[in-house]
């Protein structure tokens, strides 16, 4: 197999510091888990961008300064959200021109259950063709790489339109984020990531996200099957039930003490950029 690309997930645009105080909200914070996260295996950084009181924007001044602040500190590839719920789309695409190496692309619309205070909030993530296409066609012609976000198999009809209008270039990347809790989302199964392997286009490689408990099962499915993994706050703020996780890094240390005892070693950002074909994207 080939070595394992470890994405670090670092903030997210749903919960805060108010569900675990360890995670990074304000850009020095950011980049300073993104530099431990490196330290410890990482190759890729997946990143929201918060304004002063600590909600999710999609400014490309503030994705700017995090991401030179990365690049200035070590060698990480650099990937920023386009998938806020709540913020317009153009504002989304505009967030590109902040230059990363990668952005995440969402193949398809969710809703997700938040639990809060009162009860349980329904956020709606709207994702049309029309708009996906639009965020591929700004990648392409920024040399970004897209990391396609598929949230059950339902999805796959959008990469497959995408690759046919020639909007997506090989090698694929596709993301199975399982174990979203709302509506089209994947329950985080070892059946359930077979059955989105299984439909993977030729010339794809994967990634997979676990959401809260599936993390960890999912992150040794995916070393187990040739896939790569992302951990992070974003996804999961505990490191074992009832104890909150005391920093992005100790998730990705954790995966690399499994990878290297199930026989995968760790790819190194130069490494995972020639793996995904990066060679063309600005740095």
């Amino acid at each position: 197999m080939e070595k394992l690309i470890i994405t670090a997930a670092l903030t997210g645009g749903l919960h805060g510091k108010q569900a675990n105080p360890a995670l990074p909200e304000q850009p020095g914070e950011i980049v300073d888990a993104a530099v431990e996260c490196w330290n410890a295996g990482a190759a890729i950084v997946h990143l929201h961008a918060r304004d002063a009181s600590g909600r999710g924007v999609a400014e490309p001044g503030i994705f700017r300064e995090i991401n030179e602040g990365i690049r200035g500190r070590c060698p990480l590839v650099v990937q920023d959200t386009t998938g806020d719920a709540g913020i317009p789309v153009a504002r989304r695409i505009l967030s590109l021109d902040a230059a990363p190496d990668m952005a995440s692309l969402n193949m398809g619309t969710v809703v997700f259950f938040v639990p809060g205070p009162e009860g349980v909030a329904e956020v709606d993530f709207v994702n049309r063709r029309s708009e996906i296409e639009a965020f591929a066609r700004a990648m392409l012609q920024r040399g970004i790489k897209p990391e396609m976000e598929v949230y059950s198999p339902a999805m796959f009809g959008e990469v497959e339109n995408l690759i046919a209008k020639g909007l997506v270039r090989e090698p694929y990347y596709l993301n199975f984020v399982m174990g979203v809790g709302g509506m089209g989302g994947y329950p985080g199964t070892p059946r359930n990531l077979n059955t989105m392997i299984d439909q993977l286009p030729p010339g794809a490689k994967f990634n997979v996200s676990g959401i809260g408990k599936a993390q960890l099962p999912m992150c040794a499915m995916a070393i187990l099957t040739g896939g790569h993994a992302r951990v992070g706050l974003e996804d999961n703020i505990y490191y074992r039930r009832g104890e909150l996780a005391a920093s992005n890094a100790q998730l990705v240390e954790r995966v690399v003490r499994l990878a290297r005892e199930l026989g995968r070693e760790i790819a190194s950002p130069g490494e995972a950029r020639e793996i995904l074909g990066m060679d063309g994207v600005p740095t």
